[in-house]
């Protein structure tokens, strides 16, 4: 029983948050979702995570590191932390609703 939560947790880790925009809106017609996932998260550790979070099966991950933006505030100069994004094609019949919490 230990062992299950301890997974859980190392999953919830890797998949911070969907990822809501208009491209990832319109990926979701060709059965694919977007998340953001940490930096340091792999193809197969996310595979994992979102067949094991939301039961469904995975067919394909892509990943895309964004780089953070050099930003001004105030006169001074600051960067936004870089962001990794995951997108996840699913199996045919399979969806995932991410307007729902994880």
């Amino acid at each position: 029983m230990a062992k299950k939560q301890e997974i859980d947790a190392r999953h919830y880790d890797v998949i911070l948050a969907p990822h809501i925009t208009e491209k990832a809106t319109l990926a979701s017609e060709n059965n694919a979702v977007v998340f953001k996932v940490a930096n340091d998260a792999t193809k197969p550790q996310i595979k994992e995570a979102i067949e094991a979070i939301f039961g469904v099966g995975v067919t394909g991950v892509n990943t895309i590191v964004a780089k953070g933006k050099t930003k001004r505030w105030k006169g001074k100069t600051y960067k936004r932390t870089d962001m990794k994004k995951a997108i996840v094609t699913l199996k045919d019949g399979d969806s995932i609703d991410v307007t729902s919490g994880i």
